[in-house]
């Protein structure tokens, strides 16, 4: 038993480390292209394209790659994903001549498949390597995982804006790739082969999921993080240089920040939800915690609408707003793997993700379109109204009829 603990904890460890670097590329690529292309004079609605891809084809690797991560085995998909970035990294480290919308958009495309890839492959492994008894081990677990992954997107966002100050965007993604290639090695040889494979073989007609729950929660997901990217993917760092005149490093600085603080809050979810919902949460935290959540982002609108020391609102607004978000992300990331069936695991889990891509989709496009012909407030608005439909579908969510082992 301790040996398999032990060799459990180390896969755990390897997904972890892959997962790390993945991110770290992941958010400064986002920081590198946003701010890149707006100083080659793109409107914000052209650079929420440039994103459209990444997105939509989001959507379609969660609900394809958990049914091949379920008929292959999750080592597969994970290093296919990170093979994949590498690919993406070096199209956009060509001269800035090549640089054309559709390449860059193709370019964004398959950073987007192999960003879902890698994430569904680290969120199914980990319910594989957690006894189905230990519901609280499982939360944390996934509290830490995700948690930690945001913190360095987060440091990946403040990356992007100083690589982007110091050597330039083609040298920035060249540098990237290169560490990617030695993680990609190392995953070859350390990850096993049968990682998260069915016992049986999955028909691709189960990537749709029959679970109740699953598809509620995948509703609310959706909801969710379209509310977030409506305000914060585009139109937020566009809003903090073209407003407020804050620099490259400034904006990517402070998203950064925002972001490494969010993480560090999902990390401790789990302390955080136990004073009101026990050491295993269910559908009555995530309902509660929506709600906060729509409060919080209605009253930023309502300053922001009202010209209130705008400056500070966004401040102060977005960390509590990050806070609060914070903690919605972490209990349905726990929700959805506690939710999945065990033989399997990667289709529950990624027509979740199907849908949280879905959510960053129109929340990508909503972003440049409401910002540009409506303002920055109006994205709020927007995010406002995205929470309410969020809380309304987690009324839905099951409640628990018996205690949860915390383990």
């Amino acid at each position: 038993m301790f040996s398999q603990l032990n060799q459990n904890v180390r896969q755990y460890m390897l997904v972890t480390f892959n997962y790390w670097n993945f991110t770290v590329t992941d958010g400064a690529l986002r920081m590198l292209v946003i701010l890149y292309f707006y100083d080659l004079g793109y409107s914000t609605l052209e650079i929420a394209l440039l994103f459209l891809f990444y997105e939509f084809f989001g959507v379609v690797t969660n609900l394809v790659g958990g049914w091949i991560g379920a008929r292959l085995g999750l080592n597969r998909t994970m290093n296919v994903g990170l093979a994949m970035q590498i690919v993406a990294l070096l199209m956009l480290a060509l001269p800035a001549s090549w640089l054309s919308i559709p390449w860059v958009m193709g370019a964004q495309a398959l950073s987007g498949i192999a960003k879902d890839l890698n994430k569904m492959s680290a969120k199914s492994s980990i319910k594989t390597l957690v006894p189905a008894d230990a519901q609280g081990a499982l939360y944390k677990w996934i509290a830490i995982l995700t948690g930690s992954k945001n913190t360095l997107k987060g440091a990946g966002f403040f990356l992007g804006g100083a690589l982007l100050s110091l050597i330039g965007f083609q040298y920035s993604v060249a540098a990237m790739a290169i560490v990617l290639i030695f993680v990609f090695i190392g995953s070859l040889i350390g990850l096993k082969a049968d990682l998260g494979k069915a016992k049986t073989k999955p028909k691709f007609s189960e990537i749709f999921s029959k679970s109740g729950s699953v598809n509620i929660l995948s509703a609310a997901r959706m909801f969710l993080f379209g509310a977030r990217d409506v305000w914060f993917v585009v139109a937020l760092p566009i809003y903090l240089g073209s407003v407020f005149d804050w620099d490259h490093s400034a904006v990517g600085g402070f998203l950064a920040l925002w972001v490494i603080a969010y993480g560090l809050v999902q990390i401790i979810a789990p302390k955080i939800t136990r004073l009101t919902s026990g050491p295993a949460p269910d559908g009555a935290a995530a309902l509660w915690w929506a709600l906060a959540l729509a409060v919080v982002t209605g009253l930023i609108a309502y300053a922001i609408q009202n010209a209130w020391h705008p400056e500070v609102v966004i401040i102060i607004g977005l960390m509590v707003f990050g806070a609060v978000f914070a903690v919605n992300s972490s209990l349905h990331s726990y929700l959805i793997v506690s939710y999945a069936k065990d033989d399997g695991v990667s289709l529950d889990v990624g027509f979740y993700y199907m849908a949280n891509a879905m959510g960053r989709l129109i929340g990508t496009v909503l972003s440049g379109w409401v910002f540009q012909v409506w303002g920055f407030s109006a994205c709020l608005w927007v995010s406002f109204a995205f929470l309410i439909t969020t809380t309304l579908v987690s009324l839905w969510l099951p409640k628990h009829k018996k205690h949860v082992t915390d383990q």
